[in-house]
């Protein structure tokens, strides 16, 4: 056997990945789009029904950030349909979605972290879809031409 011929795993090789996270990126930015459509319509439906009823949500504890729920309901519905509509971007490819997916993300996380007092495990799950979805979206470079 020759050692002419570069093996796939070799440094020289184009498809060679340094650090393994790229490839996980890049299969990432798709689920990222799965998870920002569920989250935005999940979020869609809290929206609503802060926005119906008004006693849906109990609030657990005193907490320093208070808001009427039923603007919690309309922050909610109106940032469910916006992550909602950039997921279905990423999922289509377009290139304005990934950094307003990222901006969106960074922002359903902090409007998670202040609706703890009302749905505390949900908002925690929503902040991790969220740090994940970051990651993804910030690490696909697969519109980066390569050597």
């Amino acid at each position: 056997m020759s050692s002419s011929a570069t093996a796939p795993n070799k440094p020289d090789s184009p498809r060679h990945d340094e650090s393994g996270s790229a490839l996980w990126a890049s299969g990432g930015t798709m689920f990222a789009g799965v998870l920002m459509m569920v989250n935005g319509i999940l979020g869609i439906f809290e929206g609503i029904a802060g926005i119906a009823k008004d006693d849906v949500y109990e609030r657990v504890g005193d907490y320093v950030y208070k808001f009427n729920l039923t603007a919690w309901g309309w922050i909610h519905l109106i940032l469910g349909i916006l992550v909602a509509v950039v997921g279905w971007g990423i999922l289509k490819g377009a290139s304005w979605a990934r950094a307003t997916g990222v901006a969106l993300a960074a922002l359903a996380i902090v409007a998670q972290f202040l609706w703890l007092p009302y749905t505390p495990v949900w908002a925690l799950i929503s902040i991790a879809i969220g740090v994940f979805v970051i990651w993804a979206l910030c690490n696909d470079r697969s519109d980066v031409a390569g050597p």
